[in-house]
């Protein structure tokens, strides 16, 4: 693995010239997706800013251009008229002031009337490096890019530690003010979320506390990408807890969880109605933000980051990583997430393939089990069945568990190869998206998923599963133009 200096990492990008050899060489490989969004040149990670404004969807992501690495962060913008089909627009936000100069980390975007505005965090740090992070903003301008505004909104706390960040804004109609929710932690290194509040986007922010989440005083050891929003009726917040381990997960100490219950902005309080779920329960899925003005009270659309953050990856051989997971639409039913993969994505079937052993690089796959019974199904095997990425169902347990030790390619091994999906139903169907390095398991028509990255080399595009079920492929057609856009 190449080791990386601080000012390799933190170098300004100032002409596309700089990365245009780099883009021709990533552009060649074999694990370049066909229907996700990318990163045009090294690094990708949480999604940012994702919102409809005039009928077309934003979407920005966290990008160091110059390897698969975690360094100096702009805001690369993509757009799409639908969530399916993707162009790259370039540099949305770039660390050029005081305020960000090591980076524009992650927030978010809220329409009000006809205007767009950004909210992220700006990572300063001094000579001695030590950071302080500013809560910032910009709007979006008449050419399409977002103009920022000369200082921040605010700065941090310091009876909180150096962990702020991931603005997340809100609108309540009931007291008319707005949110905003950042990702925090204690100085005794608990995670949490700070609240602040203005009647106006981009004056008169105040703290107005921290968010009290019964019965969670003590879960993690930071909240990243807090996000909040109303479906039918019930609030979900999701977040992604650092830190700390979580039953069933291995070794992994970064998670994508969320709650279900009532938020009240009089006293920051959020009542869960239950336990924390698991967004996703793959290896590979974190970072998670749901779009602003999304327009229908019973759903809402989120996308996550196919990836972790201390985690490693083939790619990185190639000077590159990451990609966005597919939009998913988001509803709760009996107390719990539905998610399913947005709608219209049937748009990109090919024509359907023969169910005969063979794996497209880039498809749909719709299995239904027969009833009530164990189940096996094996991606990216060899011709003769063996190896894999192996799903085992067992009926009795109602457990799905994945296992990725038979790929060759393999990598995060002492995270964790092997994780469980628990199942509340017996399993019905499972509609998978293979894509050149992922592969995504909606279960029971959104009832889990899993999501990971994979790397199936050239014997690897076979499959087997379980005699009775029924077995239909889709080949998918490319949907993100992956033009040199910088």
């Amino acid at each position: 693995m190449r080791q990386w200096t601080t000012e390799e990492r933190y170098r300004v990008l100032h002409s596309p010239d700089e990365i245009s050899d780099l883009y021709d060489k990533i552009s060649k490989s074999v694990y370049r997706q066909t229907y996700h969004v990318q990163p045009v040149t090294g690094l990708s990670s949480d999604p940012n800013g994702f919102t409809c404004h005039k009928g077309t969807w934003h979407l920005f992501y966290q990008w160091c251009p110059w390897g698969a690495v975690h360094g100096l962060k702009y805001w690369y913008h993509v757009s799409s008229p639908d969530l399916i089909n993707w162009k790259n627009e370039g540099v949305g936000l770039a660390p050029d002031t005081f305020y960000d100069n090591k980076g524009c980390h992650s927030g978010s975007a809220i329409c009000a009337g006809d205007d767009l505005y950004f909210f992220y965090t700006g990572n300063h740090r001094d000579e001695n490096w030590v950071r302080t992070p500013y809560t910032c903003a910009a709007k979006l301008g008449k050419d399409g890019k977002p103009e920022k505004l000369p200082e921040p909104l605010f700065g941090p706390r310091d009876d909180y530690s150096e962990h702020q960040r991931d603005p997340k804004v809100v609108y309540n109609e009931k007291n008319n003010k707005y949110y905003i929710f950042i990702g925090a932690q204690t100085l005794d290194k608990k995670g949490t979320v700070q609240i602040y509040q203005s009647e106006n986007l981009l004056s008169g922010w105040s703290f107005a506390g921290q968010l009290n989440v019964v019965g969670f005083e003590d879960f993690g050891g930071m909240w990243e990408c807090p996000y909040i929003v109303n479906i039918s009726g019930s609030d979900v917040l999701i977040f992604s807890p650092q830190y700390t381990k979580l039953p069933g997960r291995s070794e992994s100490t970064n998670h994508n969880v969320y709650l279900i219950g009532k938020m009240d902005y009089d006293t920051l309080t959020f009542t869960p109605e239950s336990g924390y779920r698991h967004l996703d329960y793959g290896f590979d899925f974190y970072a998670a933000q749901g779009a602003s003005n999304v327009g229908d009270p019973d759903k809402a659309i989120l996308i996550g980051w196919i990836g972790l953050p201390d985690n490693h990856y083939p790619t990185e051989e190639e000077d590159w990583e990451g990609s966005m997971g597919l939009p998913r639409e988001l509803r709760v039913k009996d107390g719990k997430l539905l998610q399913t993969p947005v709608s219209g994505i049937e748009a990109l079937r090919a024509g359907q393939a023969p169910a005969d052993g063979t794996l497209p690089a880039a498809c749909e796959m719709i299995v239904e089990p027969a009833a009530d019974a164990d189940f096996d199904l094996n991606l990216y095997t060899k011709a003769d069945g063996s190896g894999g990425l192996r799903l085992h169902y067992d009926a009795a347990s109602k457990t799905c568990t994945v296992d990725k030790t038979g790929l060759n390619k393999r990598f995060n091994m002492a995270v964790g190869e092997v994780l469980d999906m628990p199942l509340e139903n017996p399993l019905r169907n499972l509609r998978i998206f293979i894509d050149r390095s992922s592969t995504e398991y909606f279960v029971n028509d959104g009832e889990a998923t899993f999501t990971s990255h994979t790397y199936p080399e050239a014997e690897e595009f076979h499959y087997t599963v379980t005699d009775g079920a029924a077995v239909k492929i889709y080949k998918l057609n490319p949907s993100v133009k992956d033009d040199f856009v910088v």
